[in-house]
This record gives C-alpha cells, structure tokens and sequence, in this order.
C-alpha cells in the first residue's frame, strides 16, 4: 500500500559542488518521476536557504529513506539536513490522486 511522503532538505551552502553535482541530481530526480515513485520536486525559492521540497510515493517510510539516500546531493555530502514524513492529502486537486492507497 503506497503512501504519500513530504522530503524537505536544506543543503550545505557549496554552490561550486552543486552546479557539478546537480546533473546527476536531477538525472535521479527524472527517474524517480519515470518510475511514478516522484510526484513533484522542486528547490526551495531564491530568498530562502538552499535546498528543496520532494513530494514522493512509497510503501514504507524506510523506503522513502532509501530513495533520499540514493541521491546524488545526499551521497557528496550537500545535504545539510532531510526530514521524511508521511503526508495524507485532504484537499485541493491533488488529494484525489495522491491522498488514499495506490
């Protein structure tokens, strides 16, 4: 039974090794959403510190750990901080789609 989990990260501010490592970022990223587990990612807007928002499908909250260990930022060490948690849709017209079972 799949579940809607929230990533939000904060990452080291190490802009040189972000532009090296974010094409692999976001080659990750555009398999996870080929795969159906990524529903919606996107980095956090200019005024805020650095990182981003995941908005991701799994069974369980160990297998949505894997897919953010899996990460090229989380692997060269970019990733200050990563909070995983389990999120269940109400309202709005993504709530249909992604807020029961799958």
């Amino acid at each position: 039974m799949s579940t809607s989990y929230i990533v939000t990260s904060v990452y080291h501010n190490e802009p040189a090794l972000q532009d090296e490592i974010r094409p692999r970022h976001l080659a990750y990223l555009h398999a996870l959403v080929e795969s159906g587990l990524l529903v919606a990612s996107g980095p956090w807007g200019p005024e805020e510190e650095p990182g981003g928002i995941w908005l991701i499908r799994a069974d369980t909250k160990t297998e949505a750990q894997a897919m953010v260990d899996a990460d090229p930022f989380m692997s060269h060490g970019l990733v200050a901080s990563v909070q995983i948690r389990a999120w269940k849709p109400l309202l709005g017209p993504l709530a249909p789609t992604i807020g029961g079972s799958k």
